[in-house]
């Protein structure tokens, strides 16, 4: 099928299904154009709460899949490519985190989003980017936290909440190769340019940021900014709705550290754009084939489901 007999096929199943598509801001500009709502890791959350689809298809990576699941026990959800995995959620398995507890008596645990059903089944309360400072403000000073997997994250919500969380060694794959010899070469080339850099981020990174703030909130700070030029420090999939949203405006992906697109022959193709190679695994043509079958399902066992969705409705609740 061509690109347009594709849209029009997933527009009459959706249709036709009562179904609802979902986005990250990191897939591609296709996947975006077509879903029905787009958003960060918490608005996704937030947003398939309130759903009255009958199937949830998420166009992201498997957590958010079986975040979605936990939270809609009732639905149907699905997901292009059941393989799309996340460096952080893979970085922290239930038995690390059981053992890391077992070590630390008394500690509450704080896992980000980023990690799976049967780790948030181990967790007390689970935060995203948009919403970590806050939850973290709204605990007690005196209590001792576990935090993970995202060490960079957690490195800095330590810094602006004066906190001594111990923090997982864990980081996403994309955050922690971003080049700050390329930011500084590139600040001097756009003086101008605000920099916008995701908490994910190394800490070398942020200290040059202006601006530091989930997706959400990096978008919507240059949707206000009186400035033009933005030096951009997360997945280059949000520049697509930075673009759209403020056409008059100009977006610079910061560059990795090292490009990791090849051609044909195995040859390093220069790339300036970072992006999160298992958000690409979705495409539009899997979009269709998960929607068309209903395959692809996310599946998690009521007992882990039951004790993951307790964080997860503390999370929710806290950022109302």
């Amino acid at each position: 099928m061509t690109e347009e007999q594709l849209k029009s096929e997933i527009l009459r199943l959706k249709k036709e299904k009562n179904a609802i598509i979902m986005a990250h801001y990191y897939q591609t500009k296709d996947i975006q154009q077509i879903a029905d709502f787009i958003g960060d890791s918490l608005a996704l959350a937030q947003r398939a709460k309130q759903t009255e689809a009958d199937i949830i298809v998420i166009c992201g990576v498997h957590f958010m899949g079986e975040t979605a699941k936990i939270i809609c026990p009732d639905k149907k959800v699905l997901v292009p490519d059941i393989t799309a995995g996340c460096s952080l959620a893979d970085s922290m398995r239930a038995e690390d985190l059981k053992k890391w507890k077992q070590e630390h008596a008394g500690y509450m645990v704080v896992s980000y989003v980023n990690t799976t059903a049967a780790v948030k089944a181990l967790t007390d309360i689970c935060v995203t980017s948009s919403n970590a400072r806050k939850i973290i403000d709204s605990l007690p000073k005196e209590q001792k936290i576990l935090f993970g997997p995202d060490k960079n994250l957690g490195s800095y919500i330590n810094s602006v909440t004066g906190r001594k969380m111990e923090l997982w060694n864990g980081a996403c794959h994309v955050h922690e190769r971003f080049s700050v010899d390329e930011l500084i070469r590139l600040r001097s080339e756009y003086p101008n340019a605000k920099v916008l850099a995701h908490p994910e981020c190394k800490a070398a990174i942020i200290k040059l940021a202006d601006v530091v703030g989930s997706t959400q909130a990096l978008l919507e700070y240059a949707k206000k900014a009186k400035e033009k030029e933005f030096l951009v420090a997360t997945e280059s999939g949000i520049i697509f709705e930075m673009e759209r949203l403020c056409p008059d405006k100009h977006f610079i992906p910061v560059p990795p550290e090292m490009s990791e697109k090849y051609d044909a022959e195995g040859n390093l193709i220069p790339c300036a754009c970072n992006e999160c190679n298992y958000m690409r695994q979705n495409t539009m043509q899997k979009l269709y084939d998960c929607l068309n079958d209903e395959k692809n399902e996310i599946i998690v066992d009521k007992y882990t489901a039951d004790k993951a969705r307790v964080c997860i409705e503390r999370m929710l609740n806290l950022s109302r």
